[in-house]
């Protein structure tokens, strides 16, 4: 039961990380990110390389700690995700992208409690 948690848990994060990436891509190419931290290319290589190596260390370890920990970054995005969906005019993008947002860090924290915390 506990392996299939932290299975399940690692590959919705993974099809999260791909989404990411998939996101950030597509507002590189529109010319919405910044350059001021380094060449948009390597940070799209260092986050799929960080997804990877989170997804892995779901599946291989299951740690419910790391599970928490996750649980926990998944959860500090909201506040941001829910102001550019519905109080920011200016926001970089259209708001349906944050409540879409929204739903899959939803969905992700609960698959990442559930490892965590439901033993």
């Amino acid at each position: 039961m506990r392996a299939q948690k932290f299975r399940q848990a690692a590959f919705v994060y993974l099809h999260v990380a791909v989404l990411y990436e998939a996101t950030a891509f597509v507002m590189w190419r529109a010319g919405l990110i910044p350059s001021r931290f380094g060449p948009p290319v390597m940070w799209l290589v260092i986050g799929g390389a960080v997804g990877l190596a989170i997804f892995a260390a779901l599946l291989r370890w299951q740690n419910p700690w790391l599970a928490r920990v996750l649980w926990g970054i998944n959860v500090l995005r909201l506040p941001a995700m829910i102001d550019n969906a519905f109080f920011d005019d200016q926001a970089a993008a259209p708001p349906a992208l944050y409540v879409i947002a929204i739903v899959v860090i939803v969905i992700n924290a609960w698959m990442l409690a559930r490892a965590g915390w439901d033993l």
